[in-house]
Formats: structure tokens, sequence, C-alpha cells
């Protein structure tokens, strides 16, 4: 009899087993996300220059609108100041096997996951950020494959982002670079990524799936920079190479990410593959056959008034458009509603404010709580769905003169040619969902400190992570259903 419980309990945990595992890699009905934890780019405390924010925005702009026909666009932007808070926001992943973990930054602007290689020539080796900086090692990963370029899936990616062969190994690669002069070049590899597949309250598997991925084997520029050096950069943009992409055309996840950006205190937040639930998000269309997320900016109102402006500038046409980029750290307003929108705020305030201009920027000196003295700010967009801006969402803190408090606008502007970007500035303390099977992009107002409903289910079932999700998954639910019956023959054998 002990012999047959030993056989009962041996067959009981390997289908709980594969049960598991099968739910871990994406079976069928599978409720599944993948959750990356962010952290706040710089110290809470770090004092920067307007400028060097700009120039470091200016890159990214760079980056993101290289898909635009006439190439790489430098946008010029205003700013010389010196904020409080700094938004930029990034997330680990693990590439290879065995897996190595890789420090990258949130980029819903670009589609590319690209690490710095081994081999890289120009890479920093410190990092300023006081995390340690990782390389690729082709050689130490047994999973890792070369991509050639007489690979279908090189073919496949000239398409859609820069890339081109060279080397002895008849390599596919790619070489981009930015309006500021910096940029990377290396190779495309195919490897294992892995992440967190949470299926209950308390059950965390390892997953992994094998991605398509850059390896830098250069960097140039203000990329070679030690002082705010991460690993690479991760692509959440909407073409075919991005990881979600990637991941979602083989069912591996919804096509739909989230995120919540937290702005106070230290910072930090939650990158979710799926869709985060609250039923006060609003959503809104995004513009169809563009790279980035486009958005249909229509009105902005401050204190309830709309302003004067032409809907035409922030009409989607070239470079021109509303962009949401997580990779940007401040937010740019084209001129046709800036100037409009900087004297709204400074009328409603001017009694008691005082305005001044520090360095080209629109700043203010306030004697109490700028959330008592300025005005709330909305961004109307198309169906029906309006964006709620609080003072700290459209204003920086740069420190104290004369026991005032000197307050300055955080959106600078650009010509009408340019794009209006909302950047980490404007999207902190809010979720939100890129839905792309429904081409769309939702928000609401969050605590991003609080745990968050995801679903990853077109039925919406819903999860939960003790520290960030809420859970109730049936395919967790069936799997401990399997396990409790079996646990219960087992014991009825023993006995």
């Amino acid at each position: 009899m002990a012999s047959w419980a030993m056989l009962l309990m041996a067959t009981a945990f390997t289908i709980a087993t594969a049960t598991f595992l099968s739910a871990a890699s994406g079976g069928v009905g599978g409720g599944i996300q993948r959750v990356l934890t962010l952290e706040r780019a710089f110290p809470v405390k770090e004092n920067v220059e307007l400028e060097v924010i700009t120039a470091r925005d200016r890159s990214r702009h760079a980056r993101m609108l290289q898909g635009f026909s006439g190439g790489v666009v430098d946008f010029r932007v205003v700013g010389t100041s010196d904020p409080y808070i700094v938004g930029l926001y990034f997330t680990k992943v693990r590439l290879g096997s065995p897996p190595r973990e890789f420090n990258v930054q949130i980029d819903t602007g670009s589609d590319i996951l690209w690490v710095a290689c081994s081999s890289c020539t120009d890479c920093p080796k410190n990092s300023g950020l006081g995390i340690p900086l990782n390389f690729f090692d082709t050689a130490a990963s047994s999973t890792v494959s070369s991509i050639s370029c007489s690979d279908n899936v090189c073919a496949s990616i000239v398409r859609t982002a820069s890339a081109e062969c060279f080397g002895e190994g008849n390599q596919c690669g790619y070489s981009f670079r930015y309006g500021d002069g910096s940029g990377t070049a290396g190779f495309y590899a195919s490897d294992l990524l892995f992440f967190d597949t949470i299926l209950g309250t308390s059950l965390i598997a390892n997953s992994s799936a094998p991605i398509i991925f850059g390896c830098s084997t250069s960097l140039f520029g203000d990329l070679t920079r030690s002082d705010r050096a991460v690993d690479g950069i991760f692509g959440f943009g909407r073409q075919e190479l991005s990881v979600i992409s990637q991941l979602s055309s083989r069912k591996i996840t919804p096509k739909v990410f989230s995120h919540c950006l937290k702005g106070e205190g230290n910072g930090g937040g939650t990158l979710v593959l799926g869709e985060i639930l609250d039923p006060r998000i609003v959503y809104t269309p995004l513009v169809p056959s563009q790279s980035h997320y486009n958005l249909y900016l229509q009105s902005i109102a401050v204190n309830g008034q709309l302003l004067p402006i032409d809907q035409a500038v922030f009409t989607t046409s070239g470079s021109k458009g509303t962009i949401v980029d997580s990779g940007t750290t401040l937010a740019y307003l084209v001129e046709g509603a800036y100037d409009p929108f900087v004297a709204a705020i400074t009328a409603a305030v001017s009694s008691t404010s005082r305005p001044v201009n520090s360095k080209g920027n629109q700043c203010y000196l306030a004697y109490t709580s700028v959330a008592e003295i300025f005005p709330p700010v909305v961004f109307n967009f198309a169906g029906s769905a309006s964006m709620f801006l609080r003072p700290v969402d459209y204003l920086i803190h740069m420190g104290f003169l004369d026991g005032a408090e000197i307050w300055c606008l955080g959106f600078i502007k650009v010509q009408n040619h340019g794009p209006t970007i909302l950047g980490d500035l404007v999207l902190k303390d809010k979720i939100f969902v890129y839905d792309l099977a429904h081409q769309r992009l939702g928000w609401a107002d969050y605590d991003c400190s609080l745990s968050v409903n995801v679903s990853v289910t077109s039925s919406k079932d819903e999860y939960m992570n003790a520290g960030q999700l809420s859970v109730n998954s049936s395919t967790s639910s069936r799997l401990f259903k399997i396990m409790h019956m079996l646990i219960l023959i087992v014991i009825g054998c023993l006995l």
C-alpha cells in the first residue's frame, strides 16, 4: 500500500507540475500576465539643468521619429533651468541561458530592445545611477542564435526598422544615429527572454520565450556618458519588432500592455504585459498607420475655459501630431497651443503669484500651495476622453527665492511643424493602457503605490499579485482544484 501511495503521490506531483508548466507557457485558456517592476532612473533630489534634460529628450525624439519620411529629425527645444525631480524610468530584463539581468530604459517611442554587447568598444563601464552595468556575451549563452542576412527574419526587419549586413559572418545588423549625434550599432540576435508569470495570489512561475533583440557593439555621443548610463533600451513601440508585438503575435501575451509610474517619493511603479483594469479608465482611439502612439488631441481647457487654439496645429501629418512617450521627461507643446496656454495660466494666478522668467522658462513665485492657486488643466481627446492635469502635472519645482517657491512650466514650446509630446511629467500617477488589439489608449488617475487589477484575456479575468496585482485566475483555480483532488486521492490511499 505504501508503494502504491508513493506512486500516486508521484503521479499527482507530475500532473500538477505539468499543469503548472502548461499554464506558465501560455496554454489555451491560461490567464497569464508578465510583470516588470520599474525604478526611477535618477534620485529624487538630484538637480539637473533643464538644458540637460531637453538635450536628452532631443535624442529620444530623434529615436522616436526615425520612422518618418525624411530620416532622423532633431527638434529644437527651449529650457535651461534646473528641475527638482526627474522622471525617467527603467526596468530589468533577463536574457540568455543562463539568464543575465540588464537594466533597460522603458521607451514607448521606439521598437527595438537592445543591450550592450561584451564586444562593445564605446560602452560605459560604470553608471552614475548606482546600478551595475552588464554586457551580453553571446559565447556565454547556450540558447543564443545569430541572424544572418539571408534569414527571412532579417528581410522582415528591413521592412520595419534599420538593418544592414556586415562582418565576416554576414550578420543582420543595425545602425541608429540620433539627432544629437549619439547612436548605436550592432547586430540582431535571438535568445530567450525570461519573465515572471503570475498564476495566482502566491503562484509565480519563471517563463521564457525566444525574442529578437539588438546586441550593440558600439555607442556614440551621449550614450557613451557614464553619469546616466543603463544597459540598453526596451522599445515598446507599435511595430513588429517590439517585444510586445513579438510575444503577442505568438499568443504568449495579450496584445496590450500597461504601466503606472509613481511620481512621488522615490518613484518606481509597475509595467504589465496585460491590461490594467479600472472602471474610471477612459479610452481614445490611436491614429492609424503610425509608428508611435499618436492621439487625436482636440482642445485644451484651463480653469474650465477652452483656449483659442486652431485645432490644425494638433493634426497628425509627417512629424506633427500628439504623441504619448514614456521615455520623454518633460512635455512639449506646439507654439500655436503653448502661447495661449501660458497666457491662461499666468492670468489665472496673477493675483496670487508673481510671474518671472528664469533662463527662458516661464516661472512663478508662489507664496502658498500651488494646488490652491494654480488652475486645473484639461486635455480633450477624441472619443470624449479627457485627461485632467493637476498643477504638479504641468509644473516643476525649481527651488526657493525670498521665501517663495519657484515653480516653472514643464511644457516646452516647439515649432508648429513639430510634435506635441506628453512625457513622464504628464504620465505619472496615472494608469496608462496601450491596447494594440483595439487600437486605443486609455488612462485614469491612480496612486501607483497601490496594487492594480489586471486582465490578460478578452473575457477580462482579473489577476492579483500580493504586492502589485489583484488576481482571480481561472487557470490557477483549475490548478488548485486538480492539486486538491490529487492530494485527497493520495490521502485516501494512505488510509
